[in-house]
């Protein structure tokens, strides 16, 4: 059994993990990260924060970090998330999203822990009857990545129903931007969300952008999402295990604004901020990419303390530009030093 006064956080050396970690902070809590780095990056983890580097599908790290650190949460946030490579390489998210999630929940049940939020993901619902989609719409995935994170959930509702662990599942939509303060953002070279790559292209650090289908049934032919900013999301951490402690039960929340942009929206958006004309290239359709998808986002806004501050377009796209343009001055830096 643990004190209960530490929240471990799998996966917090990466994008969102190292923004649910300084909003942890900020909320006055006790934080440690498990993370193996293979995506990760440790200058991501904040200063004095301890970090483990090992992999959730250790179960003898994970029970040792747990028993060590006085673990009674768990922010569960350690995966794979890229539909399209979903699709060429499933083992390795089923593995990842499906059997580290098992090992992790095993985990908590025999060391005490009673409070998990996991990191899901709006890929569970596939291509929607309608928008904007809500929780109790039909999860029929489409691609690996939102059929293991759906199997997920089922597996922690079902140790949930049988174990003394509630559980929060968040299913992010678009997440994108950055810390408003510039103490995080998205580090990993070659990433594919779409307004980290049409930011780069603006600062010249990319030839293009390409554009995945322009024949989409959709007002301009290409896909639509919802972008929800990611500190914003990261907060919502922070009120799930809130509810948690206060005794809520599990459940099951979407992360999102239940507004969509278009891909030519966003890149518009970008060129306005940044006065640049985006070098754009027109390709096919990527396997496991939905029309459109649209957050319905009552009930998260109803079963916690959660509003956004960040719900605009805009402000997320400044953040990302902004995060871009330091991490550009920090490689001049480097070179000349």
């Amino acid at each position: 059994m643990t004190d209960g006064s530490t929240i471990l956080v799998t996966g917090g050396a990466g994008y969102i993990g190292s923004h649910v970690v300084l909003a942890l902070l900020d909320a006055g809590l006790r934080v440690v990260v498990l993370d193996d780095l293979s995506t990760g990056c440790r200058e991501a983890v904040p200063p004095g924060v301890p970090l483990v580097q090992a992999s959730t599908g250790d179960a003898a790290a994970v029970r040792t970090a747990i028993r060590s650190c006085g673990v009674g949460a768990i922010v569960h946030m350690a995966g794979s998330l890229i539909a399209p490579e979903s699709v060429v390489d499933p083992v390795r998210y089923w593995r990842n999203n499906l059997a580290n999630t098992l090992i992790l929940a095993e985990a908590c049940v025999a060391e005490g822990v009673t409070r998990l939020v996991f990191s899901s993901t709006a890929a569970v619902y596939g291509i929607p009857d309608r928008l904007p989609v809500d929780e109790d719409a039909p999860c029929r995935p489409i691609n690996p990545y939102g059929a293991s994170k759906h199997a997920a959930e089922q597996l922690l509702q079902a140790i949930s129903a049988a174990h003394r662990l509630e559980v929060v599942a968040l299913r992010y939509f678009n997440v994108a931007g950055a810390d408003p303060a510039g103490r995080a953002g998205q580090r990993v070279a070659g990433a594919t969300h779409l307004i980290k790559v049409a930011c780069e292209a603006a600062l010249g650090q990319r030839r293009e952008v390409a554009i995945y289908g322009e024949d989409y049934d959709t007002p301009d032919g290409t896909g639509i999402r919802d972008y929800i900013h990611v500190t914003d999301l990261a907060r919502a951490h922070v009120e799930a295990l809130r509810h948690l402690a206060m005794g809520g039960e599990t459940a099951v929340l979407n992360c999102g604004y239940g507004r969509g942009h278009s891909v030519r929206a966003v890149l518009r958006a970008v060129e306005r901020a940044t006065g640049v004309t985006l070098p754009v290239r027109v390709a096919p359709r990527r396997p496991g990419d939905p029309p459109a998808v649209v957050a319905a986002a009552q009930r998260i806004r109803s079963l916690l303390a959660w509003r956004p501050a960040f719900d605009d377009l805009d402000s997320i796209i400044a953040d990302a530009i902004s995060w871009e343009r330091r991490m550009a001055g920090q490689s001049r830096r480097q070179l000349w030093s």
